[in-house]
Parts: C-alpha cells; structure tokens; sequence
C-alpha cells in the first residue's frame, strides 16, 4: 500500500480543474489541470487511437478508432492491455485489464496554445511486452511537461493477444504476414500523435521516441522499420535493444510453428476457435503455455532483424541517447544458489554457457571477493548490457549523434511495506534508472530518497529534456556529455552517479568480445 499524502506530492490534487479542450481527429477532448505548488500541467487521459481490437479484430492490425460526438472527458487512464500481475514494481493507475485498451495519454504545460511546437516525447513502457501500461506512476510525464515537453505514453497488446502468428493469420492477411501487432499498435499510435500533436502544443516534426526495457527494444525496433522509421526526430534507449547476444527476433516460419503449437496446446483447431475464446481464457492459456512475445521478421513491419538494418546503415538517422545499468542482471543467477567462490562462479559460468573458460578471462574473478562483482558484470550483460551496446556501437557508426550512458546509483532502502532483498544490490539495478531520468522520484514512495537521489535525478532529467529539445543532452549547468566517437577511437560514456562525469569505456574491449561469446548457451 502507498503512503498517505503521496498524490498531491506528484501533482494530482483531490480535486482537480478542467484543463482547456482540445480539439483532434476523432472530436473534443476535456483533460484535466494538474495545479500544486508547482507549474500547472494539462492532462489528457485514455485517449483512443485505435478501434478496440475485439472480436474479428483480435489478431489484425489496428484500425482507425472512431469518432465521438460532443465533449469526451479525458480524466480517467483507459484499460491496460491484457496481461497478468507479473511484476511487483509497477504500479498502475488504469483501472483493470481488458482488450479494448488501445489508448494513450498527454501531457502539456498548462493553458499551451495549439501549434507552440513544443517538443514531444512518446515513450513506451517496459515490462517484457507481456505486461506494463501507459498509466504507470514512474511514467508520468507531468515533470518533464513543466520543463516545456508534450509527453504522451502509451498502450499497446501484450502477449499472445500482440505477437501471437498462425498459418491461419498468414492466410488471412493481405500482405502475408502475422505478429508484431503490438509493434504495428505503436506504429499507428505514432501515426496519431504526428497527426495531432500540433493540438496539444507539440511539434510533429520534433518527436522523440523513447522507452525503457522492451520498451527500449521497441524503440530499436522502430528505428529500423519501414513503417516508421523516417517518423521522429531523435530516440531515447534505457537498457535494451533487439540486438545479440540476448535479442534477436523470430523468423516468420519459426514464429508460426509456434503459434500454431499454442492453438493446439489452447484446445483449438483454428485461428476463428481462438477468436471466440474468452480473453480471460486466452490470457490463461498464455500463462500455462508459457508463449513468447517475441518480435518477428514478418516482412511488414520488420524486412530483416535490426542488426543487418543498422550494419547497413538503414536504419533511422537521427540523434541517438542509449544506455544501461550497473546491474541488469543478478550475480545470484549465475551462481545458481551456490556461495560465491571462485570455483562456484566458474561452474556457474560453464552451466550457461558453451565457452566457459573464455567467458570467465573476459569476467575473472581472482579471489572469492571478486565473484559478486564479477558475475554481476556478466549477468548485466547477457541480459540487456550488451545488446544495448551492441545498438549502441552499430549507430555511432552511422555518423549520427549517439550518447552512451551508464546508470551506477544503487536506490536507497526501501520503505515498509515493500521488503529488502535479502542480496543487497551492488549496482543500479534493471529499471532502477526510470524515476531519476523522467524527474518521478516523488511518484515512488517506496524508497527513502535523499537530497543526493534528487541531485542526481535533477541531473538525469536535464539531460533527457535538453536531448529532447535539441537532439544534444548538453545544457547548462550540467556536467559536458561528449558524443560517441564515430569510428574505431576509444568510446567516452557519461556514468550517471553522485559524481556525473564522461570517462573512458574501459569495457568496450570486452563487450567486443563477449557478444558472439555470450550468444552460445546451453539449452
């Protein structure tokens, strides 16, 4: 449960005004005025960009949501899209689950007259795609509002119900190609904000995508499809990209041997018994059958996997900032349970992975003090670390503006009710970064934060507002930032801490090395 007083501490007061209407495609919107002791925001909530995707929809492309008649209230987040509770941080304003839920959300500096061209930022929520929403309290986008941004975040379908293909849907489709529904939802939700964001006070053609975990891969995955490619201005990537060693995306073959394995394994014959499945019985046989979201070479939104598009120089060019944490991964997961001595780690490397020895040279451990950094570092690294790299080093060479970053400040301790793991972190770890680059400390009442946590969020959040301004994270009063070099010269990175500072990447070497290493697990 949160603390009592939390609300008003993040700018939604008990009793809200009613911000100015807007007029979009689809009729008028009413929103709400965020007024607190700082600058008022305009909200505007469960915005519909797309038909709810019900009945003969499900499992189609979305389509253009339909117009309404008189004033619509924007006050309320829409439906999450389908998903299970699956993740013990995130913490929902959306008011349950459902299909229908192809909704977005704005926010804007209060009273912004239409075409400001203000910049915007459309960020898209981590969580596997298989969970997370657009109404997530780390997300709010009211504090970069106040610093002259539309922010708008979004719904898309999740699971089974986003990225499920069948030889019954290849069938069916015009274009031959199934999947990646949710990717073709943040296309057209992309499309709508390009159509009106002016409306809101925002720019079309100064967009900047951003988003964290699978967010962040959808973001990698934007930039290189041809349906949205040549759509934004710049791209914000927090730990992850749809890169090896960790990520790469289903062939369409492989992808409809599996739906077609989970139609079966659902007690269905046809892509029609499916449609006619109740979503609550869907979405169960998605937990007991344990289906993927995985993104698809389907020809469509994806023609080739992202690697060979940004190796080629294909993929979107426009400014780049892209980065992770000190610990995306566990060194308990590598230990498998096992103290952490210089034996176990090995042993723990060698169950995981084919190349054993020279993944331990590349992550020595000398001493058994050594093991939790060190197998930190490697359990960061397959996981996200060094897909996010590997995005990283593929763009820079493109000659566009790329800012590599590395997010180092373990959070403070937690707050009852919330527990402390009984393995202390040792780094920043996977979505730690969230509240301090999107100026949201005050939205997470779990943690004791301190001035030094404000600090650095202050730090984080400039960088992020002055790189969706400019295309440069550069601004004064924040420490330089230098753009990655573009060819073969040593990479500079900013580590994010209490001291923000530009250091060699001491590691690239080693990540160089790693990812062809860290591709070859045991099953």
């Amino acid at each position: 449960m949160l603390r009592a007083g939390w609300i008003l501490g993040i700018g939604l007061c008990a009793a809200p005004a009613a911000a100015q209407s807007v007029r979009v495609e689809g009729g008028t919107l009413q929103g709400v005025r965020l007024t607190t002791s700082q600058a008022p925001v305009d909200t505007y909530r469960g915005i519909p960009y797309a038909a709810p995707p019900v009945g003969a929809l499900r499992w189609q492309p979305p389509k253009r949501a339909a117009r309404w008649s008189g004033v619509r209230k924007a006050d309320a987040f829409g439906a999450r899209c389908m998903q299970q509770p699956l993740f013990a941080d995130m913490k929902f304003r959306s008011p349950g689950i459902a299909e229908d839920c192809l909704t977005l959300n704005m926010w804007a500096p209060a009273g912004t007259k239409p075409g400001a061209k203000l910049p915007v930022l459309f960020y898209i929520h981590g969580g596997g795609a298989i969970a997370g929403d657009g109404s997530e309290l780390r997300y709010d986008g009211a504090a970069l509002a106040r610093q002259g941004i539309v922010v708008v975040t979004i719904n898309y379908r999740l699971g089974a119900f986003g990225f499920l293909a069948t030889s019954d849907l290849v069938a069916e489709s015009p274009t031959h190609t199934a999947g990646n529904y949710g990717l073709l939802d943040q296309a057209a939700a992309l499309a709508w904000v390009r159509r009106n964001a002016a409306a809101f006070g925002g720019d079309p053609a100064h967009i900047t995508i951003g988003g964290e975990s699978a967010g962040s891969m959808s973001v990698s995955v934007l930039m290189t499809s041809p349906l949205t490619r040549t759509q934004f201005a710049g791209a914000i990537g927090e730990s992850g990209g749809v890169m090896p060693p960790s990520f790469r995306p289903k062939s369409l073959a492989q992808a409809t041997a599996d739906g077609d394995a989970f139609v079966r394994a659902a007690g269905a014959s046809s892509i029609a018994d499916l449609r006619a499945m109740p979503a609550d019985a869907l979405l169960a046989a998605q937990g007991t059958q344990r289906l993927r979201a995985d993104f698809i070479v389907d020809g469509q939104f994806l023609a080739e996997a992202p690697i060979d598009t940004y190796a080629a120089g294909r993929a979107a060019r426009v400014p780049l900032l892209v980065g992770s944490n000190s610990q995306e991964g566990s060194w308990t997961s590598v230990l498998n349970g096992q103290p952490p001595t210089v034996a176990n780690y090995h042993a723990g490397i060698a169950r995981l992975y084919t190349d054993a020895d020279a993944l331990f040279a590349l992550y020595p451990a000398r001493t058994d003090a050594d093991v939790p950094a060190a197998a930190t570092a490697l359990a960061s690294d397959a996981f996200l670390g060094a897909s996010t790299w590997k995005w990283f080093d593929l763009h820079r060479r493109t000659r566009q503006p790329t800012y590599y970053y590395y997010f180092s400040h373990p959070r403070p301790a937690a707050l009852p009710p919330l527990t402390n793991p009984d393995v202390p972190p040792i780094g920043a770890v996977h979505s730690a970064e969230i509240e301090y680059a999107l100026g949201n400390l005050d939205t997470n009442p779990a943690y004791a934060w301190t001035a030094e946590d404000r600090r650095i969020a202050a730090v984080f959040q400039g960088y992020f507002a002055a790189f969706i301004k400019t295309g440069n994270p550069n601004a004064t009063g924040l420490p330089t930032w230098p753009a990655a070099a573009s060819g073969n010269a040593a990479i500079v990175r900013q580590t994010v801490d209490v001291q923000t500072r530009a250091e060699p990447f001491v590691d690239q070497a080693r990540y160089e090395a790693a990812v062809p290493l860290l591709e070859n697990r045991r099953p």
